[in-house]
């Protein structure tokens, strides 16, 4: 995939771009940059142009005070809009990328066709005492998260069963512990260009005003596993309760947080495709 950086009146961003037709903002989560494209499997590019940004501190987007946040953050990607002369866009936030897709749509009501929320955060990660919150502010530093990735692909190049297996169960609840050499070489595919940049250690602190939630007016469709270990329960459930006629689909899909790997994808992305062609 191939990455442009621009200057926009809210700062610089990278960015990749592929498709034609009906634009699809992609604010990814965390780990991964612009490059990253499983979150487009099974979407037509004849159908649709996918414009993904590089969310602050990853890729080659700077993380500055004017873009830490996730409202600096829609702001930036708002800017790019503009940049790339588009009025309008189907606004999909992954993971961690939630916070910042709420905002867009909360604050830029005019320039967001439908909202989807996939495997996405609603509120706060973690509490700052969460051991989660500090294993990641420990191990995904700025000046450490090189070296975990270099150990992990290396232990992963070593015992790929083995690390995969750890992998999913940090990721999902289902048991027993189960995949297809089709899923391990999507997960292997996903995992060998992760990098957490600042991006990362800025997520963690992340956090949007809950009113925020109640503002969203357009089509809102959230999408989330009954077995995602990474984003619990109550953050599908919290954007159920307090956006206006959201509709929320939840599934049994073994891989939990990763709602595209193997065939378990394909009802979600049938429930996908129904809100947004």
């Amino acid at each position: 995939m191939t990455a442009s950086q621009i200057e926009t009146a809210k700062g610089k961003i990278e960015y990749s771009l592929l498709g034609e037709g009906k634009p699809i903002l992609f604010v990814h989560g965390g780990h991964v940059n612009c490059r990253e494209t499983i979150f487009q499997k099974g979407l037509d590019p004849d159908k649709f142009c996918f414009i993904t940004p590089s969310r602050p501190g990853y890729g080659n987007t700077p993380l500055t005070d004017l873009n830490k946040t996730p409202e600096g953050t829609a702001d930036l990607f708002i800017a790019l809009l503009d940049e790339l002369k588009l009025s309008k866009a189907i606004v999909i936030g992954v993971s961690a990328g939630g916070l910042t897709a709420l905002e867009i749509a909360a604050n830029y009501p005019d320039r967001v066709e439908s909202l989807v929320l996939m495997s996405a955060l609603t509120k706060k990660f973690f509490a700052e005492t969460d051991k989660f919150y500090m294993g990641g502010k420990k191990f995904f530093a700025p000046k450490m998260e090189r070296f975990t990735w270099l150990l992990y692909r290396l232990f992963f190049k070593l015992f790929p069963k083995v690390m995969t297996k750890i992998m999913f169960k940090e990721l999902s609840k289902y048991r027993p512990v189960e995949f297809t050499e089709e899923e391990f070489k999507e997960l292997k595919q996903m995992t060998l260009n992760m990098r957490s940049g600042y991006g990362f250690d800025n997520d963690l602190d992340q956090t949007i005003n809950q009113r925020i939630l109640s503002r969203v007016e357009c089509p809102t469709l959230i999408l989330h596993s009954e077995n995602d270990n990474a984003v619990d329960n109550s953050h599908p459930q919290n954007a159920k309760n307090n956006i206006k006629g959201s509709k929320l689909a939840t599934f049994n899909n073994h891989w939990g947080h990763l709602l595209w790997l193997g065939t378990d994808y394909d009802p979600i992305l049938n429930e996908l495709k129904q809100q947004i062609e």
